[in-house]
C-alpha cells in the first residue's frame, strides 16, 4: 500500500474558455467531444449559501457517442427534462462553456464521472450546495486517491 506521504500531489489551476452562447449553432460544433460544460446564466446571480454565482448546472459527457453535443442538444430542447435549465432559458439567454477531458488526460487518470463528483463538491466547498439545476451528488471521488489538486476559477461565473 502506498504512504500518502510518497505520493506526488501537484495542484493544477483550471481556467475557463470564453463563453458561448446557449443555441444550437455553438452545441454542434462539439460533436465527439468529451468532459464537462458549464451552464450559466448572463445576468440573474444565484445567492448560495456562501456567495453568489450565475453558474446553474455541471454537466458530463463521458462518451464520444453522447458527446458535450449531444448532452447540450438534450438540455436545450428539454429531453434532458432539467426543467430547471429549460425554465431559466425562458427568462433570459443563458451561455456555456466546456473542459475538454483529452486537455487533462496527462493529470487526471480517473473516469469523467470522477471529475465531474470533483468539481462538484468543490463548488458545494465554495457555495455551500450544489449548482441549482443539479441534482446528483459527487461523493464517488472521495473513494479514489487523488494526486491532483484543482483550484477552479469560479469567478469566472460571476
Amino acid at each position: 500500500m502506498e504512504n500518502l506521504n510518497d505520493l506526488k500531489f501537484s495542484t493544477i489551476d483550471i481556467y475557463f474558455d470564453n463563453p458561448m452562447e446557449f443555441e444550437a449553432k455553438n452545441i454542434k460544433p462539439l460533436s465527439g467531444i468529451t468532459g464537462l460544460y458549464f451552464i450559466f446564466s448572463t445576468s440573474i446571480e444565484i445567492q448560495y449559501p456562501f456567495d453568489k454565482s450565475k453558474l446553474l448546472y455541471i454537466g458530463m459527457s463521458e462518451k464520444k457517442t453522447n458527446s458535450i453535443s449531444s448532452r447540450l442538444s438534450g438540455h436545450f430542447d428539454g429531453k434532458s427534462k432539467n426543467v430547471g435549465l429549460l425554465n431559466y432559458r425562458k427568462v433570459e439567454p443563458l451561455w456555456f462553456t466546456y473542459i475538454n477531458i483529452e486537455m487533462l488526460k496527462n493529470i487526471w487518470n480517473f473516469r469523467v464521472e470522477d471529475l465531474e463528483s470533483y468539481f462538484i463538491l468543490n463548488f458545494v466547498e465554495h457555495f455551500g450546495v450544489y449548482p441549482i439545476c443539479n441534482n446528483k451528488t459527487g461523493f464517488e471521488i472521495l473513494n479514489n486517491t487523488l494526486t491532483t489538486n484543482f483550484k477552479i476559477d469560479w469567478d469566472y461565473f460571476k
